[in-house]
């Protein structure tokens, strides 16, 4: 079974979840958000809030008002940046936070008998890394940027009393445990039933579709990851991804130089990842 499915049974129950006893801090004693009209308050700072950041309307924050958005600002723990090739979590790892991309991009995958790497998922600003663990309480794959991006640490004990008190933020979280579940259903259809080409143009219109919500253009993009990921990920080889781009390029589907791509024939692409143009 999905690790998210299982994870679904853990998080059943969060609708009935019983906040413990607010604890009464004095002083400094309090986990302080400093106000935007604080002498001192860098752009930085303000940056760094839910409210300010350009993926909130996708993220956890989605549908709160500013009260609750203010609440889920101090039980985020830490904005990190990560660099460029270097793993934020591997499998294994003791499950301690979620991670919300701000910025950049991530690869996650698992170790094959062989040694060698399977990926299982790409991801991008406004969405969550590393849901893979609730229901085992360690994680179940490795995270790597695919470039220098940054993440906000989201513990999830506490993340876990914010949702007993927050029904809208609870509902959405359901949610985005739905999308996950999605993507899974979905990566096992792509690699069990359909040919390359409609895989390969599944990825494209996938992430296309992804860059819009995002406020991106949705026909003209970077692949981030490289043609040996991508082929790894729909099970097909680096040569395969070569002839694929080469082909429709020259049925004038799309045009590519390097990693940008433009596509030129976004709904021949999506008829033809759904199989309701013949394609061969």
């Amino acid at each position: 079974m999905p690790q998210c499915l299982r994870a679904v049974r853990r998080i059943a129950a969060w609708s009935h979840f019983k906040p413990p006893r607010r604890l009464h801090y004095t002083g400094a004693m309090r986990p302080a958000l400093p106000s935007p009209l604080s002498p001192g308050v860098t752009v930085e700072i303000l940056r760094a809030r839910c409210a300010t950041c350009s993926m909130h309307q996708l993220c956890l924050p989605m549908g709160l008002d500013l009260a609750d958005m203010d609440k889920l600002d101090r039980i985020i723990g830490h904005r990190r940046k990560v660099e460029r090739g270097a793993t934020l979590f591997r499998i294994g790892d003791p499950f301690v936070n979620l991670y919300a991309i701000r910025l950049g991009h991530f690869k996650t995958y698992q170790l094959r008998a062989d040694g060698h790497e399977q990926i299982t998922g790409f991801q991008m600003g406004g969405e969550l890394l590393g849901m893979d663990a609730i229901s085992t309480e360690r994680h179940q794959c490795d995270a790597r940027a695919l470039e220098d991006s940054d993440v906000c640490e989201i513990p999830f004990n506490r993340l876990q009393q914010l949702l007993g008190e927050m029904p809208t933020l609870l509902r959405h979280f359901h949610r985005m445990m739905g999308q996950e579940i999605s993507r899974e259903q979905s990566v096992m259809l792509l690699l069990g039933n359909m040919q390359a080409y409609q895989r390969f143009a599944a990825f494209l219109v996938n992430l296309s579709s992804r860059y819009a919500a995002r406020g991106y253009a949705a026909d003209a993009f970077q692949l981030r990851m490289s043609r040996e990921d991508i082929g790894n990920y729909l099970g097909l080889t680096i040569e395969s991804i070569s002839r694929l781009l080469s082909r429709f390029k020259q049925d004038g589907l799309l045009t590519v130089s390097r990693r940008e791509v433009e596509l030129l024939a976004p709904d021949r692409l999506r008829a033809i990842a759904a199989g309701t143009e013949p394609y061969r």
